[in-house]
């Protein structure tokens, strides 16, 4: 395994609520509670009901009143349209709340290891009409139960059919048979369509608060975001400002149509609450991945077994490259690995003079690191026969290689 490029610099983290079991206070609210629907109070619904007074105005469910009774406005188109998305879409959206049991460190009780539970609450959605809900592996992952609590507060019992951790993707099943008319699955659209400056809507249960609707826009798309703990970075991810907290975690990223385009996954941030950027992985990663965690219980990532950097100036100097080339250098290469196998050198083998440098796969021309990730995993498979052009003291080279399948890590691969 090797260390890939970290291109976020900021600290990206995961968006489950975990809440230990001997309890923690959010706003005066104990958050295990809030996952439970006949316990929960609607704030927001209840303010309704009572017609409450915010400023100069009274605030009802479906229309903006002037104090004075003058003037009456409907909600506006825009308005309009995203309440028509978020009673589209919540019924099918749900809250996860897993138990996880943990040992303790360092700390015995009679010589025995002491377990400690917590409750990590996060977000799903329904994925078809046979009661599989789709979210993220950090929220179910190490889940002793798994319930999943819809909108109408029916609370179901669920068992993980499979994860793909490099993916940060689950797929769960609901124990109880339900009918087709309960079930809505929300529709994936094509993620590969998103413009920046879109407008998008997140749904989920941030800090347990359940039924949460805020919106935003697409910041960028195309984004890589590490995965520490397996050592590889997710690509093709949706940047956005909808706001999304911890509790977000595997809800669903939409479109103005209803359409699933992402799922929320990651923020940015150095308080570990929302600061204005958030990733949720493409919807594009989850057609692909969900139907072979279905049928297969896995998902086999294709792999090269390299780690590299954008080619600089600095570095085609050092190399004796052309200093306007663009491309990889390739910095580690696995030993064993198709890169290995292929031929390639990197600048840490001690055993090559040069490195080369990655001018392109399969014909299509590699100019930063996020190329080659993009291409190996959304355009190839394992076992699939590649064509990986380099240029290496001032000659270019076509090297084939034969892809494998990524392996667990086994040490840290930052």
């Amino acid at each position: 395994m090797q260390k890939t490029v970290t291109v976020l610099v900021a600290v990206s983290i995961m968006l489950s609520l975990v809440v230990a079991i001997e309890a923690v206070q959010i706003g005066g609210l104990n958050p295990l509670q809030l996952g439970n629907p006949t316990q929960r109070v609607d704030v927001n619904a209840q303010a309704l009901q009572q017609n409450t007074n915010v400023g100069a105005m009274q605030i009802y469910p479906s229309e903006i009143s002037l104090a004075n009774g003058t003037s009456t406005a409907v909600l506006d188109a825009e308005s309009a349209m995203l309440n028509h998305v978020f009673n589209m879409a919540n019924g099918s959206v749900v809250q996860i709340t897993a138990k996880v049991k943990t040992t303790v460190p360092n700390i015995k009780l009679n010589g025995n290891p002491i377990e400690r539970e917590s409750t990590v609450l996060g977000s799903g959605f329904a994925y078809d009409t046979e009661g599989r809900i789709i979210t993220n592996n950090h929220v179910v992952e190490g889940a002793d139960t798994v319930d999943v609590t819809f909108v109408d507060g029916n609370i179901y019992s669920a068992k993980v059919v499979a994860t793909d951790a490099f993916s940060d993707l689950a797929v769960l099943q609901i124990d109880d048979v339900l009918s087709d008319e309960y079930l809505f699955p929300l529709t994936l659209g094509d993620s590969s369509q998103l413009k920046v400056g879109q407008q998008v809507i997140a749904i989920g249960n941030p800090f347990g608060l359940s039924d949460t609707m805020t919106t935003g826009i697409v910041s960028q798309v195309g984004r890589l975001l590490p995965n520490k703990e397996m050592g590889f970075s997710i690509p093709s991810i949706i940047q956005t400002d909808a706001a999304i907290n911890p509790g977000n975690s595997g809800g669903p990223l939409l479109d103005i149509h209803g359409n699933v385009i992402g799922v929320n996954a990651a923020i940015r941030s150095s308080t570990g609450q929302f600061s204005g950027i958030g990733f949720a992985i493409p919807s594009n990663t989850v057609a692909r991945i969900a139907p072979q965690l279905i049928k297969e219980g896995k998902y086999d990532h294709p792999w090269l077994g390299i780690s590299g950097t954008n080619l600089t100036p600095d570095l085609a100097d050092r190399f004796g490259l052309p200093r306007d080339l663009k491309g990889v250098v390739v910095q580690n290469v696995a030993p064993g690995g198709p890169a290995d196998i292929a031929g390639l050198a990197g600048s840490n083998n001690d055993n090559v003079p040069a490195a080369d440098a990655i001018t392109a796969i399969d014909g299509h021309a590699v100019k930063r690191i996020e190329d080659v990730v993009f291409y190996i995993e959304e355009q190839t498979s394992v076992g699939d026969n590649i064509v990986i052009t380099v240029q290496r003291d001032g000659q270019s080279y076509d090297l084939k290689a034969t892809l494998q399948a990524r392996p667990l890590p086994t040490v840290e691969t930052n």
